[in-house]
C-alpha cells in the first residue's frame, strides 16, 4: 500500500476516534439527536470518512474494507441531501458500523 492511501486510512482512524470520543460524551441517542455541537461534528466526520475512503479506493481500489461503497454512499447523502439526513440512521452507523471500519482500518495501518 502506498502512502497516500495509507494517509487517507490514517486520516479515517483519526475520525473514528473524535466519533468514539464524542459519543461517549453524548451516550444516548437522544441527546445525540438534541446535540447542537456534537451531531453536526459527527456528522462532518462521517463526510470526511467517506471522502478519505473514496479517494483511497481510487489509488487502491483493492482495498478490504466491508462496506466500502455503502461508506461512500453515506457521505454523498450527508452532503448532498443534508436536509433529510436520518437521525436513526446516523446513529445505528456509528453504534454498528464504526467498530467494525476502526478494526479495518487498524490492521491496515498495523497500529
Amino acid at each position: 500500500m502506498n502512502e497516500t492511501t495509507k494517509k487517507y486510512l490514517y486520516d479515517i482512524n483519526e475520525c473514528i476516534l473524535f466519533i468514539e470520543e464524542a459519543v461517549n460524551e453524548i451516550v444516548t441517542f437522544q441527546k445525540y439527536r438534541e446535540s447542537k455541537y456534537e451531531k453536526p461534528a459527527i456528522e462532518r466526520k462521517l463526510e470526511i470518512i467517506g471522502e478519505a475512503l473514496h479517494k483511497a479506493l481510487l489509488i487502491t481500489p483493492e482495498i478490504p474494507i466491508s462496506n466500502k461503497h455503502k461508506i461512500v454512499s453515506v457521505r454523498n447523502r450527508i452532503i448532498h441531501a443534508y436536509d433529510s439526513i436520518d437521525d436513526a440512521l446516523i446513529w445505528e452507523i456509528v453504534q454498528k458500523h464504526l467498530p467494525t471500519l476502526k478494526k479495518e482500518i487498524t490492521s491496515l495501518l498495523e497500529i
